[in-house]
């Protein structure tokens, strides 16, 4: 396999997609459970019109009403299935108020559902922005300023959904009041580490108390913010059966397969990828060049600490340029780093796939990679190299998926 093939690496990244691809696992789960009428559905998240989708071509006599809450964008290839469903697109990654009417409506809709309904929830990735229900004196703006320095701040999810969970009135498993006793079920598309409920979508149906503050110095502003909502009381009611349809192992196992079915040579070494984007790609990338021909699979969710006034990227395009600048000059040697959802951070592009010719013909361009990782602004950098890559929505949400080829 030559570098100049790239389309490998994108088969086999598509391949992963597929096998964890919202609609296909919802529609296999309800096929193999046992719902009565009336059935209530709601889907969350940026996978949401995929799962809700999933289960409507199984379940549709069972269903009585079905909302959907999911990223603006995202329902089109979906929207067949979705005819008869109660669509709201929202915001992502900041909450917007369309995430405030989002929240509203839930929980109207879960009120007027009746004293009889059965529930089934579908959440996956981005419903901590999509909808919200926010503590008293939490408005729009402050929510955007709060969720703004928490995705610029370099955190890790888990201490992000620590402080959205502290000024909402339904995440961290708030939302189990509304429920007030009635069935439900919830089914998840993993984007954490561990699969944790309590951090998926912010823990909605699952409560968790963990220490808030950890190591983690807030600036004045929103220490005050955070000081000025009340403490959150304990949700005392039953949790419903959560279950994971799949995760990011899922997908790299994919990877695995069907490149030893095609023949290649595969190495699964890292599902928990985390920390600094530019370091990891830089080590990735230092590793890679040791390790036998072949296919190399990784995955995770890193992180980018944000300068005041960043650029074009996100995680994945920042990490793929950092590791490009390892690779610069090397020869028949491909790596591929993608969000599973289609999108890298607030662009539309899904990530990047660099070769050891990608910074020189960024530098042609005449723009500068270290300038630009600096700068948060790798996609500047990655479209003039032309190593891009969009794929649009893709039904699923399970982390970052990077793929590498050595040739021998």
């Amino acid at each position: 396999m030559e570098c100049n093939s790239k389309s490998r690496l994108l088969e086999l990244a598509q391949h992963a997609i597929d096998t964890v691809r919202g609609d296909r696992l919802t529609a296999q789960a309800a096929a193999d459970d046992y719902f009565e009428f009336p059935l209530h559905v709601v889907a969350i998240g940026k996978a949401a019109a995929a799962m809700a989708a999933g289960v409507q071509r199984v379940l549709d006599k069972q269903i009585k009403h079905t909302l959907v809450i999911t990223k603006r964008g995202h329902v089109a290839p979906w929207s067949k299935d979705l005819q008869q469903a109660e669509v709201i697109q929202a915001g992502h990654p900041l909450p917007t108020r369309e995430s405030l009417a989002a929240g509203v409506r839930l929980l109207e809709w879960m009120n007027e559902a009746g004293a009889d309904a059965r529930f089934l929830f579908l959440i996956s990735g981005g419903a901590s922005s999509l909808v919200e229900a926010p503590v008293q004196g939490m408005d729009s703006a402050k929510l955007q300023r709060i969720n703004q320095w928490l995705l610029a701040s370099g955190l890790s999810i888990g201490q992000i959904n620590r402080v959205r969970r502290k000024i909402s009135r339904i995440k961290g498993g708030n939302l189990l009041r509304f429920l007030q006793g009635r069935q439900a079920k919830v089914w998840l598309l993993s984007d954490v580490a561990a699969d944790n409920p309590a951090i998926i979508g912010s823990g909605l149906l699952y409560p968790g108390y963990d220490e808030l503050r950890q190591v983690v110095t807030f600036p004045d502003w929103l220490e005050d913010a955070l000081n000025s909502v009340p403490a959150p009381t304990p949700v005392e009611e039953t949790i419903p059966k959560h279950r994971v349809l799949a995760n990011l192992t899922v997908a790299c196992e994919a990877v695995v397969r069907q490149a030893t079915a095609q023949g290649l040579q595969a190495t699964l070494h890292d599902c928990e990828l985390d920390g600094d984007a530019e370091a990891t790609g830089r080590a990735l990338a230092g590793r890679l060049r040791s390790l036998p021909a072949g296919i190399h699979i990784w995955g995770g969710e890193t992180t980018v600490q944000l300068p005041a006034e960043p650029g074009r990227g996100g995680r994945n395009q920042h990490l793929a340029l950092a590791a490009a600048l390892v690779l610069a000059g090397e020869e028949d040697v491909c790596f591929l780093a993608l969000g599973t959802d289609g999108s890298d951070g607030p662009t539309e592009d899904a990530g990047a796939l660099v070769d050891g010719g990608t910074i020189n013909r960024g530098e042609l361009a005449g723009l500068d990679a270290v300038d630009r990782l600096r700068h948060a602004d790798s996609g500047s950098f990655l479209e003039a190299s032309g190593d891009l890559i969009s794929t649009g929505p893709t039904g699923t949400n399970v982390r970052d998926l990077v793929i590498a080829w050595k040739g021998g």
